[in-house]
């Protein structure tokens, strides 16, 4: 095939950036022409099995924020993102046949939605090459020194696997396309109607108030990072649960792409060569390989991670009480520290990692109901919602994933060590709910 004849399309999902993008890069590099696609599945913004709409308002806002910008920064780089509020299915063939495509480039996946959606695709189409690509790790599946089916079921034999002996690799560098690149784009990106919501403004308390895209992902790394150099404190801080500061906040634009866990650590090993290097940058590096941890978990098991039984194949007794589970979403259980975190969620669409570890284990471990339902409304309202990390930690939290001292959590005694002066439950309860 001449190369003048080949066209490239980049079908973006949760890679939602230019910087540090293997899928951008490859396509690009070969001086082909090259088009991207998003399209917001209609699927996603539907009601599930367990009555939680999949994707509620506040991640669809930052998805919208974050395309806004994505746009932008590859129009900068000479390439047209074609943006559609329709099934991929449908879209991406007659993207193909319109503009002549040849080669598909996409992020690899491998859960049970993301496959299916990309078989209903391929199906619409014959004579395309298919090009999945990692883009999502710390570190690279092929460079790990163990093969993927032997990922160790406990995190801490994981990380001493991999943190001293594979490289991280360096960052992906995407060339700026000649202007003959472009084409005519007249797609529309949605609003927050269009996909069935109502616009709201954020919550006056709310400890993630940044909008979505690389350009704040960025900003927020800058100002967290050297400006501020709260990275410094992380250690100390990270259990905290009042303010925008006690955490790196990275985790919502690590789950749409926005920017890269790679991109993360060369930034905290910029740091620590200009300025120090202490337990809190480790610690930063550390929670990226928790992240990393889950996505080989899910490689390893498949779709056993969305079971009830999960991977450990636990045989418990779970509830679907309808009454509990309202009271846990409302904020209305016997436990004002977990009403509080449930509220916070409620009202903004996060959640302190704290916070989550103490409802999680109180909705499956109190209450005894089935776990999936508590990952299933996290997955609805979490802006950082990941699912490798969402059902892995539930998983874990529940007795039938990675944890194999199957703990407990005292959500009392957590309130008294991480609230002792009841600042956040004041924050978010009534007073005459306050205990």
């Amino acid at each position: 095939m001449q190369k003048d004849k080949i066209k490239n399309l980049v079908w973006f999902r949760n890679d939602l950036r230019t910087i540090d993008n293997d899928v951008l890069g490859d396509a690009t590099k070969n001086g082909h022409q090259v088009i991207g696609v998003y399209c917001f599945d209609p699927r996603h913004f539907k009601v599930n099995k367990f009555g939680f709409k999949k994707t509620e308002k506040f991640r669809t806002k930052f998805l919208i924020e974050t395309i806004h910008d994505l746009k932008e920064q590859l129009n900068q780089l000479n390439i047209d993102l074609l943006v559609f509020h329709d099934l991929p299915e449908v879209i991406i063939p007659k993207i193909c046949k319109e503009h002549q495509i040849t080669d598909i480039y996409l992020q690899k996946e491998w859960t049970k939605e993301e496959v299916d959606t990309e078989n209903l695709v391929k199906t619409e189409l014959e004579h395309i090459k298919w090009h999945h690509i990692h883009n999502q790790f710390l570190f690279h599946p092929e460079d790990i020194n163990f093969e993927i089916s032997k990922t160790p079921q406990v995190f801490t034999v994981f990380r001493k696997k991999l943190e001293k002996y594979v490289d991280i690799r360096h960052e992906v560098k995407v060339e700026k396309q000649t202007d003959d690149n472009r084409i005519e784009n007249n797609t529309i990106i949605p609003k927050l109607s269009d996909l069935g919501f109502k616009n709201y403004e954020a919550h006056p308390h709310a400890a993630f108030p940044f909008k979505g895209g690389e350009t704040e992902a960025l900003n927020r790394l800058n100002d967290y990072f050297f400006n501020t150099k709260k990275l410094g404190f992380y250690k100390k801080t990270r259990n905290g649960l009042v303010g925008v500061d006690y955490s790196s906040k990275f985790s919502p634009w690590l789950a749409n792409g926005s920017i890269s866990a790679r991109s993360i650590y060369w930034k905290v090993k910029q740091f620590e060569r200009e300025h120090f290097k202490n337990q809190s940058t480790y610690w930063l590096i550390f929670e990226l390989i928790w992240r990393d941890y889950f996505k080989y978990v899910s490689m390893k098991h498949g779709n056993q991670i969305f079971k009830l039984e999960g991977i450990l194949q636990k045989d418990y007794y779970w509830s679907s009480n309808q009454t509990q589970i309202s009271k846990w979403i409302n904020g209305e259980t016997l436990s004002d520290f977990v009403n509080a975190n449930m509220i916070e969620l409620k009202e903004t669409g996060w959640m302190s990692n704290r916070g989550r570890q103490n409802v999680a284990s109180y909705f499956a471990k109190e209450l005894e109901l089935d776990w999936r339902i508590g990952a299933s409304y996290f997955e609805s309202l979490l802006l950082d919602y990941d699912v490798h990390s969402n059902y892995g930690n539930w998983m874990y939290v529940a007795g039938v994933g990675n944890d194999p001292r199957d703990r407990k959590f005292n959500v009392q005694l957590q309130a008294e060590r991480y609230d002792a002066n009841g600042k956040f439950r004041s924050l978010w309860l009534q007073p005459s709910l306050f205990n």
